[in-house]
């Protein structure tokens, strides 16, 4: 199709990756499609697709599709300025033709229909989907699909499009909120000018989630019409009564509920269509293979033709992809409330140290799925000894939370078992990691801090695989702490750990931290440190809360997808 001449195709790995993930969405469609990039080469393809023009996955993936497989009637390659495919795609919109041919791997000539639509796979995948059949396969091999099969203003090829795009974009976001946005944004104003979304809560209180109207090209949320909805009654025949029990799809107008109403919703329904002037609805359950999620409800007040029974399966293809969404999405969710629960409980209290300032603060990840193992602790020893840690467990789960609490804790009961310089605790810790946990591996800084002889801060520590910790004095001059640096936790080395040792200058800042405060995708690890350096020196007067704050917000990727944990200590003047 497109060609960039000049551009650098993907890498073979990259191609595959990209072609394992779609497989399954374009193995569903029923009929030929392939994935293109935006300089057109193919990114995956379907199996009916390489039986249709004879050509295995090999001989296609990473080509130009134009170059290709384009070929005008007499069988010649077809100019780039009179493809129609190719125009639909510099302009990033979709278009069908029902007369063109592709040339096949012997280079026979295959009469085809198309249809090209934009397409977005994953987080950041962007493409174009290219759905074709022939029909003279539509009898002999069943890759094609018959007309009579289609039903309202779509064709096949479109409803086909519209359940991959459906596929890819809702399974691709564990956010309940950002899966409902999307949902709304397939349907409307594609197949209705209006979309109401019931969901049914954690417990089994009926939500209207969103309410959502296609108005001069954008869509508007009516909120008044949203918010807690009455109890499921159990043995209403009303439509939306049956789908919230997950009973069969059903159409319905306004005189569906102009009779006496028989309970609660029935009442909200008749505000609905009152308030939107939908003349046609149609009400499918929103249900997973375990439990009945919602409804979903497409209305028409501004186009005139009314939804059929033939309808119905399309929705309600639309609504189990929904489901399987939203159930991942809740799913997440749940673990992300846990994990948050516990680190909650398990970060400590900062205990209060005569003349010495101590703050600390704990970010989560935003993306739901990324819960952590972030961590850090402040707890007293013998002789007016403080103990610091910080430290970060390798994973983005639950079972990194909990493996973050194993190793707190062990930390503490080795620290208290005997006075110890750190990187003999951490030795033992190292050993235990291996021995009695399923922490894969972890990374720490484990430090004492305390007064000496002559009243000075001293700071002794042991790096096990951690950024460094960074000093601030008053003045602003930074400089990060780089001795004592060792491997990191579990990886079974029997080496010797080291120790450092260094005196704090009076009304200086010690900065702990996690690498979610410096590292950020194509950026280097020493343009984190360097950020960070500069940001703290031009905070070093504020007052210690202040500097903190200041400093998460403005080191932090604006795209940091992992967790950060920070201490920061203040040494008197």
């Amino acid at each position: 199709m497109i060609g960039g001449e000049g551009t650098q195709a993907l890498g073979e790995g990259s191609r595959r990756s990209i072609q394992e993930s779609l497989a399954g969405p374009l193995g569903a469609l029923g009929t030929g499609a392939y994935v293109v990039d935006d300089h057109g080469r193919i990114l995956a393809v379907n199996v009916f697709a390489e039986q249709l023009l004879g050509r295995p996955a090999s001989e296609l993936l990473g080509q130009d599709a134009h170059d290709l497989l384009h070929r005008n009637v007499h069988g010649e390659p077809l100019s780039r300025t009179q493809c129609r495919m190719r125009q639909a795609f510099l302009a990033r919109r979709t278009a069908q033709s029902d007369h063109d041919w592709f040339a096949r791997g012997d280079d026979s000539l295959l009469p085809i229909s198309w249809l090209i639509t934009p397409y977005g796979f994953g987080d950041d995948g962007v493409g174009t989907l290219v759905l074709f059949h022939s029909p003279e396969h539509d009898q002999t091999e069943g890759t094609g699909v018959r007309a009579e099969q289609a039903a309202g203003p779509l064709s096949e090829l479109e409803r086909l499009a519209l359940l991959a795009e459906t596929t890819t974009q809702l399974t691709s976001t564990l956010n309940v909120e950002e899966a409902l946005r999307r949902l709304v944004g397939l349907v409307v104003p594609r197949l209705a000018d209006w979309v109401v979304v019931d969901l049914i809560t954690e417990r089994d209180e009926v939500r209207r989630t969103a309410v959502v109207h296609a108005e001069d090209g954008a869509l508007v949320s009516c909120e008044d019409l949203e918010g807690p909805m009455p109890p499921v009654p159990e043995d209403s025949p009303m439509p939306l009564s049956r789908a919230l029990r997950g009973a069969a799809s059903t159409l319905a107008g306004p005189g569906t509920y102009q009779r006496s109403p028989d309970s609660g919703i029935a009442v909200e329904q008749r505000r609905l269509f009152d308030a939107t002037g939908i003349h046609s609805a149609a009400i499918v359950p929103i249900r997973s293979t375990w439990k009945v999620l919602g409804a979903l409800t497409l209305g028409r007040s501004d186009r005139p033709e009314k939804f059929t029974t033939a309808d119905l399966a399309l929705l309600e293809d639309i609504a189990r992809r929904a489901a399987l969404a939203l159930g991942n999405a809740r799913l997440y969710q749940r673990q992300r409330k846990v994990a948050e629960t516990m680190q909650a409980h398990l970060l400590p209290q900062l205990p209060r140290v005569p003349s010495l300032q101590m703050t600390a603060r704990y970010l989560s990840a935003p993306d739901a799925s990324q819960v952590g193992g972030d961590w850090y602790d402040v707890f007293p020893l013998e002789n007016d000894v403080t103990a610091l840690a910080i430290g970060d467990v390798v994973g983005h789960d639950l079972d990194a939370a909990a493996g973050m609490a194993q190793i707190r804790n062990m930390l503490r009961a080795y620290a208290w078992a005997q006075e110890e310089p750190p990187s003999r605790v951490v030795e033992r810790l190292d050993q235990a990691v291996l021995h009695i946990t399923e922490v894969p591996m972890a990374t720490m800084v484990f430090a004492r801090i305390a007064t000496d002889e002559d009243g000075r801060w001293a700071l002794s520590w042991t790096n096990a695989g951690h950024p460094p910790p960074l000093l601030v004095t008053r003045d602003g001059l930074t400089r990060y702490l780089d001795d004592g640096h060792g491997v990191l936790l579990g990886t079974g080395a029997s080496q010797r750990r080291s120790d450092a040792e260094d005196v704090l200058p009076p009304a200086s800042t010690l900065v702990l931290y996690t690498d979610g405060l410096i590292e950020a995708p194509g950026r280097s690890l020493d343009e984190g440190l360097d950020r960070l350096r500069r940001h703290a020196a031009s905070l070093a007067h504020r007052p210690l809360e202040s500097f903190t704050d200041e400093l998460l917000a403005r080191t932090r990727p604006s795209d940091n997808d992992d967790d950060v944990a920070l201490l920061a200590l203040r040494i008197p003047k």
